[in-house]
Formats: structure tokens, C-alpha cells, sequence
């Protein structure tokens, strides 16, 4: 098989990528492990960018998100009792965020890919990147027990962080930063309507909470709970409670409660790998990098990276040009360090450390007081929160 770009991957960014390679009249094929229905099945993120809403119609399956997501125009921080509304637009000259659910949106890529007639290959095993220092790389792999071959200009490692795309770099050419976070969040997933009408980050002494949603009919919520903690031993019932104790009052009062129709414990981290590029193969999304989900930049941070890989492809095979090409791995890079430095930032500023004692527990109240006193730090937050600018 031939295509001019092999992705590896059928996550967002993966199918991102084709579609919008697809709509330049780009060949690409998708190699992807697991099977669509395990690639539908991910529970993830749901808070989108102004500019990954701005991706996602350019790539023309936006008509759904528009349709069904919920525009957000600010979050709600609570502490000591009290909620503190973050108003993004006023605070960013009119910007907001769109909530909407990964799995929806990658619902919406299968479907646009499948009307496109672009081949995504499920259920590969045994995959194989080989000749990414050469202009002519190849992708093997195994599917009902024959190999294939496919031969490529370039390849996309869009497979995420256990994928078999950073891994096939050499460990000499890439250098990888990486915190691991002492607890993780236990999150629950309820067809009960939201307990507000936007997203409540709670700061508590027993720990962090979120109260998000996906729907006006579903909610996600999560707390804080310690890494040796085992889903098992959490009730809903158990679950509900631990909630509404980290909740303000009102909250606490207001949640509506019922059976969790998806329930998992997903440990934090923030992993970093550099380069993003060698030689034909780039990488994209969670293969080079991951943030912890407090800041919701993962799914937007894997939008950035595939606009600004996107164009790159493009422009080349419009015009030869390596030009950005060659830019890509810097200007992502860039991109990726001030969300994980906003993404570290949330996390420190809202979870309980254990090893933070008394001094730190104090500098977090101090701020978090700064915070909601400050018109600049809240502008500080806002912009970080509803997207940085590109660099275009």
C-alpha cells in the first residue's frame, strides 16, 4: 500500500489529522491497534478551545459540536465555603470555551473519515515504523495474519504516550521530562443532570474536586484520591458523599445523585518529549507529551500540535517548501511548555500535597486569596485557560 502520509493512531489527533490532510487532497492511511469500538469507548476530556472549535469546523465536522456542545463563558473556583466566578469572557475580550466530550468528537471524525472513503486499518498488531531517516519510510504490520507494508513520504505518530511511535526513535536522539503527581483522580461518569450550569474547581482540605459535565443530562465528576487507592473499594454511594464534603454548601445541597454508568481511577502526570520531530516521523498529541487534566489542555494541546503539523504537510506538498516543516518540532514545543507550565500551575494551586505541610498549605491559600483579589492574576488565568495565541 502507498499513501503520502502514514498516521499511527485513530485517536482525535490522528483523525483529526487525516481529515484535514483528506480535505487538501493529501493520501493518508490510519493505523490504529485497537478497534474502533475500544477507540469509541474512552472515557476523556470534554473542555475545548476557541481554537480547537476553530480546527474542528475547518476540518468540516463541527456541525454536531455546534449543535449539541454547551458554550462556557467562565468556571466557578471553590474554597473555604465560598464560590469565586472566573468570567473568561470579560476577563479575554470576549472569549470562551466549549464543553463537549473527546469521545464525541472523535465520533464525529470516524463518521467524516468513513464518508471520505479514507482507509483507517483497526486491530493492527505487531506495528513497525522503519526508514524515518530516509525520504522514503515505511509502516509494517500484522492483521489477519498477514504483513503488510506501508510505504509513505512522512509519518504522524499520533498513538499516544504507550505508543510504539516514540518508542521507535532511538534513545540517543530524544530527551524526555517528566513529574509524576503523588495521588490521581477518581472520576465518575452519571447520566444525573450538572450540579451548575458551569464547571466548579473545588480546593478542599480532604482534597480536589471538579464537577464538570458532557451533557445537560450527564455529568463527570472527580476527586482527588491517593495513588493506592483501588476503584473497587469506592461505592457510589461511598462516591457521592466524598463529593458533596469537598462541595460548598449550595453545591453540596443541589447534587443530584444516581448509578455511575462509568467509574476509573487515572493517575497524573506531566511528560514532556523533545524533540517532536526525526526525520520523516513526527510526533503528535500524547506521544510527546502529557499534561495533568487540571488546566483541560490534552485534547487541545493534540489540536495545536496537528494545525501546526497539518499546515506543515500541506504546504509542502503544495509547493516543496520544508520550510515549516522544519519549524514544526520548535513551534510546537513552545506551545506545549506553557500549557504544561499553566497545566502544573492548576494542579499545585488546587490538590493537597502530602508532603506540602503546613508552610504550603498556606502558600496555597495565600494563592488562591491573591487570585480572587487580583484582576491581573484572574486575566492571567483566563487567557491560559480558554487558549494562547499560535504562533503562526
Amino acid at each position: 500500500m502507498h499513501a503520502q502520509v502514514a498516521i499511527i493512531g485513530a485517536g482525535p489527533s490522528g483523525l483529526l489529522l487525516g481529515q484535514l490532510l483528506q480535505r487538501a487532497g493529501i493520501s493518508n492511511i490510519i493505523v490504529e491497534n485497537r478497534s474502533a469500538e475500544h477507540v469509541l469507548g474512552r472515557i476523556r476530556a470534554g473542555v475545548l478551545e476557541q481554537g480547537t472549535v476553530d480546527l474542528l469546523d475547518e476540518a468540516g465536522v463541527g456541525a454536531r459540536m455546534h449543535a449539541e456542545g454547551l458554550p462556557h463563558d467562565g468556571f466557578e473556583l471553590a474554597f473555604d465555603g465560598d464560590r469565586h466566578r472566573i468570567d473568561l469572557r470579560a476577563l479575554t475580550g470576549g472569549r470562551g470555551v466549549m464543553v463537549y466530550g473527546q469521545t464525541e468528537v472523535t465520533r464525529d471524525l470516524m463518521r467524516a473519515r468513513a464518508a471520505a472513503g479514507a482507509a483507517t486499518v483497526y486491530e493492527a498488531e505487531q506495528v513497525s515504523i522503519e526508514g524515518i531517516d530516509t525520504t522514503a519510510p515505511c509502516v509494517r504490520y500484522l492483521l489477519n495474519g498477514r504483513v503488510h507494508t506501508l510505504h509513505c513520504a512522512f509519518v504522524a505518530g499520533c498513538d499516544g504516550f504507550h505508543g510504539i511511535s516514540r518508542q521507535s526513535v532511538p534513545t540517543a536522539a530524544i530527551r524526555t521530562f517528566e513529574r509524576v503527581y503523588p495521588f490521581g483522580w477518581l472520576g465518575v461518569l452519571s447520566d444525573t443532570p450538572p450540579v451548575s450550569d458551569e464547571l466548579i474547581y473545588a480546593a478542599h482540605a480532604r482534597g480536589f474536586a471538579l464537577c464538570s459535565m458532557r451533557s445537560r443530562t450527564r455529568s463527570r465528576y472527580y476527586v482527588q484520591v491517593p495513588l493506592d487507592e483501588r476503584v473497587e473499594d469506592w461505592s457510589d454511594a461511598r462516591f457521592w458523599d466524598e463529593l458533596r464534603t469537598r462541595l460548598d454548601a449550595h453545591a453540596a445541597a443541589s447534587l443530584v445523585t444516581g448509578m455511575s454508568i462509568e467509574k476509573s481511577i487515572a493517575p497524573l502526570r506531566s511528560f514532556v518529549a523533545e524533540p517532536m520531530r526525526f526525520g520523516r516521523l513526527f510526533l503528535a498529541g500524547d506521544a510527546a507529551h502529557i499534561v495533568p487534566p487540571t488546566g483541560a489542555k490534552g485534547l487541545n494541546l493534540a489540536a495545536s500540535d496537528v494545525r501546526y503539523l497539518s499546515r506543515a504537510l500541506i504546504e509542502f506538498h503544495r509547493t516543496g517548501d520544508t520550510t515549516e516543516l522544519d519549524a514544526y518540532s520548535a513551534r510546537a514545543l513552545r506551545r506545549v511548555w506553557k500549557a504544561e507550565r499553566f497545566s502544573w500551575w492548576m494542579t499545585t494551586l488546587l490538590h493537597r500535597f502530602p508532603d506540602a505541610g503546613g508552610f504550603g498549605q498556606r502558600i496555597q491559600q495565600a494563592e488562591l486569596d491573591y487570585l480572587i483579589g487580583s484582576v491581573a492574576a484572574r486575566t492571567a488565568l483566563a487567557e491560559n485557560y480558554v487558549g494562547l495565541p499560535f504562533d503562526d
